[in-house]
């Protein structure tokens, strides 16, 4: 895979995809992991001496119609402070000349305010090519890759293109969790849809030494069909009787499994964690992960990732492998599909 570190920047207009699909409350990041995870890719360009970076994005669903609730605004802000020295200039999609702009980093408004962008339209990525003047594309935004849009598809007609440094990241963690992980393995696989699951259970069962299976699909009475696997066996309940997290006698045993295990993938919550009442096997499965600095953890899965930011940010000693930024983008990857995101850069 072409990455960055192949290519001379020095004087280049580089145009970079990258993920700032963050949650917003009141206009303000809630949680900005997705920019900090930009920061390595963007570090690289300055310190390779690019001559201007203009960051690209989509945030949430606005239907290819501009809509004030999904400005990327707030996140040029906080793109702002965590950069300190550099200032950050934003403009709209269809600014012209961006190259002549003083800031040295620019951020464009939201790729989906155009429906272009997830119409695959190269007419659109070609009208931003042209108005920043690009010499080259970084794709870095790992969790949009499996999808066929105008900046993971169409952008590959126009420019040469290159992985970023966090998609680079996620790529050879993911690969390597599935091609040549340290023994033993286990796969930990929550969530409640049996239909979405199944196929990654399928998968892992040649790789993994156990597989554990918690969450909607054990409350629902999930059926191993390998020794391998050990399915959830007591469950926390609500006053209706609704088994909503994994038990205390279940939840030990995830912890032991961790704890004799080199190599552990965790997609899928154990519980209704956004219930605190049923978030505790989620939340000590989490700690004894990221507790493990002598394994390679991953955690992927939009509903896990998003439940690892919000804890780390109080649970500061917690550190894992690699948090995906991908939900559908790494369970694809994890089932060999191909991505056309992936398929530009090799093209």
């Amino acid at each position: 895979m072409k990455t960055i570190k192949d290519i001379d920047i020095k004087n280049k207009i580089v145009l970079v995809r990258v993920d700032y699909n963050v949650p917003l409350k009141n206009k303000k990041v809630e949680n900005n992991l997705r920019v900090r995870a930009s920061l390595p890719t963007i570090n690289y360009l300055l310190e390779h001496d690019a001559k201007k970076i203009v960051l690209i994005s989509h945030l949430g669903r606005p239907e290819g119609k501009e809509n004030p609730e999904f400005s990327l605004k707030p996140v040029a802000e906080t793109l702002q402070k965590l950069l300190k020295t550099e200032k950050v200039g934003f403009y709209p999609l269809d600014s012209k000349s961006l190259d002549s702009f003083n800031e040295r980093i620019i951020l464009l408004e939201n790729l989906r305010f155009d429906p272009g962008e997830e119409e695959n339209s190269p007419e659109f990525i070609k009208d931003i090519i042209d108005s920043t003047k690009a010499d080259l594309y970084i794709q870095d935004g790992f969790a949009v890759i499996h999808r066929a849009h105008a900046s993971t598809d169409a952008v590959k007609k126009f420019l040469p293109v290159y992985a970023g440094l966090l998609l680079e990241k996620e790529v050879e963690n993911l690969k390597k969790a599935i091609e040549k992980p340290e023994k033993p393995v286990l796969v930990i696989i929550g969530g409640s849809k049996i239909e979405d699951k199944a196929p990654l259970i399928e998968k892992f069962l040649p790789i993994a030494d156990k597989i554990i299976v918690g969450g909607k699909i054990a409350a629902d009475g999930y059926k191993p069909k390998s020794e391998k696997i050990y399915v959830a066996e007591d469950f926390d309940e609500d006053a209706s009787g609704a088994k909503l997290d994994v038990g205390p006698l279940s939840t030990a045993k995830i912890a032991e499994a961790i704890n004799d295990s080199n190599t552990i993938i965790w997609n899928g919550l154990l519980g209704k964690a956004e219930d605190s009442a049923f978030a505790t096997s989620s939340i000590i499965t989490a700690e004894v992960l990221g507790s493990k600095s002598d394994a390679t953890t991953i955690i992927c899965g939009g509903d896990t990732t998003g439940f690892i930011e919000n804890l780390v940010e109080t649970h500061k000693k917690l550190s894992y492998s690699l948090v995906s930024t991908g939900g559908g983008a790494a369970l694809e990857f994890l089932l060999g599909k191909e991505l056309p995101g992936l398929k530009a850069i090799k093209d």
